[in-house]
Formats: structure tokens, sequence, C-alpha cells
């Protein structure tokens, strides 16, 4: 199958493109660098501007599925100006990507959207599934709920959309765990607020699986692309000390100091969402990190 990823040299997309190379699959990616686009045998990269509605129709030559990764980072600041360069980046590139197709013959049949639990309401009590209509009045459901319209659209062209809604992307290269590792390392970790707070988790191995299995079995509607365990905020800091071999001593970090330091951002931190896993299961996908012991065991080897 020949595929198309935005966002193909972030954290997920490295190891997406690598997945489905190693499955005999056609990549081409867009990217909005230059110096980033290379042409080796099954990986074509292609320049595209979305801030200046600038494509390479090429690159959707023979394309049946696009995966669209592309997406500034939550994880800094949300200056007034920040918010909407994260809203934009997701936004403006699918719609630059449904105009073109729109505007010219194409042979695209899905559509496979990243997304975030960052879409269900702040709870210690509700265990969300894809069917809870709910959307959380701050920042993050603000974000997801159009990044996921914006998916949606290509329904407008008959093609099948598939939205999964991410958790927290457990890796050694990078993302939240990496930011998480290292006050523990240090010896001053410690969990958030009460610690109560639940934090749906997925290995980055399972998650490209997800992908992979989107992909190839044409899957359709939203997923919810955690692993079926979630753990509160206070387990997986006790873990992850655990699997270092730290000792944690310090007092709990109370969220007043948080929002000093990271303002509205803060939030990431201490909101809750406990976020099933069985759509995902129904449809035949194979967790192979089901608990977070295993997953850290694999990420944190005697670190």
């Amino acid at each position: 199958m020949k595929i198309l990823i935005t966002g193909a040299t972030g954290l997920v997309g490295t190891e997406l493109v690598s997945l489905l190379h190693h499955h005999k699959h056609d990549i081409h990616y867009l990217s909005t660098s230059k110096d980033k686009l290379h042409n080796e045998g099954h990986l074509k990269g292609f320049y595209w501007n979305p801030q200046k509605g600038e494509i390479d129709q090429s690159a959707f030559f023979g394309v049946e599925t696009i995966v669209h990764l592309a997406g500034a980072s939550i994880s800094k600041r949300w200056t007034k100006k920040y918010k909407q360069e994260v809203i934009e980046s997701r936004v403006l590139s699918a719609d630059l990507i449904f105009n073109t197709l729109k505007n010219h013959s194409h042979k695209v049949k899905q559509f496979v959207s990243a997304s975030a639990i960052g879409i269900y309401p702040d709870s210690l009590k509700v265990v969300y599934t894809e069917e809870n209509k709910s959307i959380d009045d701050g920042f993050l459901g603000h974000v997801v709920e159009k990044w996921e319209k914006s998916a949606d659209k290509f329904k407008l062209l008959n093609i099948k959309v598939c939205k999964l809604r991410t958790g927290l992307v457990l890796s050694e290269k990078g993302g939240a765990m990496a930011e998480m590792v290292k006050p523990i390392k240090w010896g001053i970790g410690a969990p958030f607020g009460n610690g109560k707070q639940y934090q749906s988790w997925i290995h980055i191995h399972d998650l490209v699986e997800m992908y992979r299995a989107a992909i190839e079995d044409n899957w359709e509607g939203t997923f919810n692309a955690v692993a079926p365990n979630p753990v509160t905020n206070k387990e997986l800091t006790v873990a992850i000390a655990h699997a270092l071999k730290k000792p944690l001593f310090m007092p709990n970090i109370p969220e007043f100091l948080m929002q000093l330091v990271l303002g509205e951002m803060h939030q990431l931190l201490f909101s809750s969402q406990n976020v099933s896993a069985r759509k995902a299961q129904g449809k035949g996908f194979k967790f192979e990190y089901e608990r977070l012991e295993k997953a850290l065991n694999n990420l944190l080897p005697s670190k």
C-alpha cells in the first residue's frame, strides 16, 4: 500500500514510518523543511507549507491512505499566540490536504488522524468510551474538537475517517515520559496534587501498531489509543521510581505551584481521564504492553 504521512519526523511519525517500511508499504511524507526531503526507495519526501497554502501535489500520486500526525507540541507554555499555533498546525494542514483532494483526482480511500484523550472532561469517576459526547471546556477540549472536525470533513469526499485519541505516550526517545523521568533520577520526583488523577497511557510500540492495524484493516470511526490499564499519577510516579531503583521522599507537588511555573499548561499534569481501550480490543487489536510495569521494564531497563 502507498501511504502519505504528515508529521513523519516526530516521535510517533518516526516509529510509524519504520514499522510501515518494515511491512513493505511505500511511504510518502510531507515536510515543511526542504532539508528533510529524501528519496530512498520506499520512502519519498514532498514539500508543503500549510501557512502559505503550498503543497506538492505529486505527494498524492498512488496514495490510498493518509495519516495525519502533524501538529505543534502542546508541551510549551500556552501563550495566546502559541495556542493559535497549536490549533492552526492541526487544522490548516488538514484543510490544505482536504482542498487539494477536493480539486484534483486521487485514489485516497482512508484518512487516519491523530487525536487526543484531552477531549474528555477532567473526572475521577467517569470511565470514558468513544461513545461519550462530553467535551472538556478547557483549551485541550477546544483543540481536539477543532482537530476532529477538520478530519471529519474528509467524509464529504467519500473517504473513510479514523481518529485515534491518544493518551500519554511512553517512549524512551522523548515525549512526556522523558520529562517525568528527569526529576525522579535527580531524587526530587513526586506525584502532582493528591496523585489520584488517572493517566491513560500507551507504549509507543502499541501506538504505532494500532496505526498499522487501522490502516491495514481499514478502521473507520473514533478509537481510544490507550492501554487497557490506566493508572493514577501516584501509581505512575511510584512505578517509574521503582523501575529506576530511585527513592521517593519529596512531598506531593501542589497545584498552585505548578500553575505559577507553567500557567494554564499545568492542566496537563492535574487533569484526570480514565479512558477505555475496549473498542480497539473489540477490533481484535492485541496490546504487547497491557500493564505499566511491563512497559516501564522495557523502556527503563535498570537505568
